[in-house]
């Protein structure tokens, strides 16, 4: 039986220059769930509650394979794995790692500009949102945009990606059971004016670890709803 704590990341690989390879960032999610998922509970959440997990801003998906990874081995965890992104390189990436894993057509795909593409069912399903945004502040020098600064450009202050994300996320987190977003932020954004922002739209805002990196703080926090 593989512990949950040493299981291994999931096998990645990216063909495509648009999209974003794992980082400290995608670590950092790996890193707190290894620690925090128990045989019983995903930090704190009876595993039997957990019905639908998803990962935005896939990327490679390799947040989302891990939680495929987990549900193969504990049979108590057993929620339907989901995963989105803007670009179609990331979609077709993200497949072909899911099968690199050996788990063809187990997580559903959305190519999506956030929530825009997803069925109006999906609406209060989710217990467990996971975003790994891009969280760093626009470049003025930077005049020829490509698809590539989708994930790292966050707005003016490099953050308003992430309340938009936010506002919309209400509306497909599951409320009638516990329920958390993770995220991640940089040192290089003004995180006392973020986190305002964020108990303005009704969020409890935990910060749960960090790393440095180069010449930034990167932080995984995690949200929990409030009030509608």
């Amino acid at each position: 039986m593989i512990l949950i704590d040493s299981l291994p990341d999931p096998l990645i690989e990216c063909d495509f220059e648009n999209v974003y390879y794992p980082s400290e960032d995608s670590f950092l999610f790996l890193d707190h769930f290894r620690k925090s998922i128990k045989p019983t509970n995903f930090d704190g959440i009876d595993l039997q509650e957990v019905d639908a997990v998803l990962d935005m801003g896939t990327g490679t998906g390799i947040i989302a394979i891990f939680f495929q990874m987990l549900k193969s081995i504990n049979k108590r965890f057993n929620p339907r794995i989901y995963a989105s992104d803007i670009l179609k390189e990331s979609i077709l990436c993200a497949k072909k790692n899911e099968t690199r894993n050996n788990f063809t057509s187990q997580i559903t795909f959305y190519q999506s500009d956030l929530f825009t593409n997803f069925p109006s069912n999906l609406k209060t399903s989710f217990n467990i949102i996971t975003f790994n945004p891009p969280y760093l502040p626009s470049s003025e020098f930077i005049k020829h945009r490509k698809k590539i600064d989708y994930s790292w450009n966050g707005g003016l202050f490099g953050f308003e990606l992430l309340l938009r994300f936010l506002k919309e996320a209400k509306l497909y987190l599951n409320l009638k059971k516990e329920h958390y977003i993770y995220y991640v932020s940089s040192s290089k954004t003004d995180l006392d004016i973020l986190n305002k922002e964020i108990m303005k739209l009704g969020y409890r805002n935990e910060m749960l670890r960090k790393t440095h990196f180069f010449f930034e703080d990167i932080c995984l926090h995690r949200l929990r709803r409030l009030r509608d």
